[in-house]
């Protein structure tokens, strides 16, 4: 570390690994007593935590030319255990002006659809140094993942930051970015700088549709305001883009209601403004609205469809069957209320005289008939 580098470097260290999980896992780190430098534990946004060494007083290689200090990791586990790691700090002369960022977090938002190459952020940084020890290179720091690096692109020479790959909104929403800048001095010195970028949602993915249950046969004199099937519906994306409208196929005998809701809206193309809940998870119910009649339609076939309220708007579909279920609710019915036949008088006894027939809706049993 240079003798010109000023009170209030950071110099970030490698992370401690603890395959133990939590309070049993990674707290804190400990740095040995000595009069230059303190330790700043910070913690990522997945959690984890790293240290960095913060120049408190400047150095002097006139007066010590190298720090021999102890870094300890330690977990929150009983018995704690710990672990040691030894930094040696050799302190160099030259290049006595450390880059600087004009800002040190920077804050940007980009559309999950960003096309790569667009750019994203400029990260600016200057160094009072001249020739080579002023000039500035930019990176990636050791604290951003590989993951992040695969997403974004940062040009060395310029400070931009661009988009590389294929960002998701619901697969991450916010990226927590480190960078560097670093001169061309012999000893290089570096400054940092953290940038987040808050991924914007838009409407990739429709709503799904799911039928949980489904209570078919239904009886044809099952009475209005029974339910007939259980549905789920979701989607992934938010706001606008995840607020989902529910419609039934037209003309037929049934309605869309909500455990979520106290209300319905029964007319012949039935919809249900469903606010989506905290855990993504929408449960409409569909109820009979009016009697079935098994003789008229032994069967009814619809089709449930959800659209968000994107721009342009996303559907999905699930489809129904429903089974009507025969009750005896039709008597025979004989093919004439009267019959008339001529019979000779010299008619044998048993000789057929007339022949009847009477039919009967219903199925089953309930449709076969006996004559008496």
């Amino acid at each position: 570390i240079s003798e010109s580098v000023a009170a209030g470097a950071r110099f970030p260290l490698e992370s401690a690994q603890d395959p133990d999980v939590g309070i049993n896992s990674l707290q804190t780190y400990q740095l040995s007593a000595n009069p230059n430098f303190a330790l700043d534990v910070q913690t990522r946004v997945d959690g984890s935590k790293y240290a960095e060494l913060v120049l408190e007083k400047e150095l002097d290689r006139e007066e010590q030319r190298e720090l021999n200090l102890v870094l300890t990791a330690l977990d929150g586990g009983s018995p704690p255990r710990s672990a040691h790691v030894q930094i040696h700090i050799d302190v160099v002369d030259a290049n006595d002006n450390a880059p600087v960022f004009n800002q040190s977090t920077y804050k940007a938002s980009v559309r999950e659809n960003t096309p790569s190459g667009t750019l994203v952020a400029r990260i600016s940084a200057y160094d009072l140094d001249d020739g080579p020890n002023g000039d500035i290179i930019y990176s990636f720091s050791s604290h951003t993942p590989a993951k992040v690096r695969e997403l974004f692109a940062l040009d060395s020479a310029t400070g931009e930051l661009r988009v590389k790959g294929q960002l998701d909104y619901e697969e991450t929403k916010l990226y927590e970015i480190y960078l560097q800048a670093k001169d061309k001095g012999a000893v290089p010195a570096v400054a940092h700088c953290k940038v987040l970028v808050e991924v914007v949602d838009v409407n990739d993915n429709a709503p799904e549709v799911t039928v949980t249950s489904v209570y078919s046969p239904v009886p044809e004199d099952a009475a209005p305001g029974t339910v007939v099937a259980l549905l789920s519906v979701t989607d992934l994306d938010s706001h606008d883009n995840g607020l989902v409208n529910c419609f039934i196929s037209p003309g037929i005998p049934f309605m869309l209601s909500s455990s979520l809701k106290n209300y319905y809206t029964p007319n012949s193309h039935f919809s249900l403004d469903v606010k989506q809940q905290p855990d993504g998870k929408l449960f409409p119910e569909l109820v009979l609205e009016r009697a079935l009649d098994r003789e008229e339609q032994p069967e009814v076939q619809l089709v449930l469809t959800a659209v968000d309220g994107g721009s342009p708007a996303r559907s999905g579909t699930a489809q129904i069957t429903v089974q009507v279920l025969d009750v005896n609710d039709n008597a025979p019915t004989f093919d004439h209320s009267t019959y008339k036949v001529k019979v000779p008088e010299n008619t044998p006894v048993g000789a057929v005289l007339l022949r009847v027939n009477a039919s009967d809706p219903d199925e089953g049993p309930n449709g076969e008939t006996q004559y008496s």
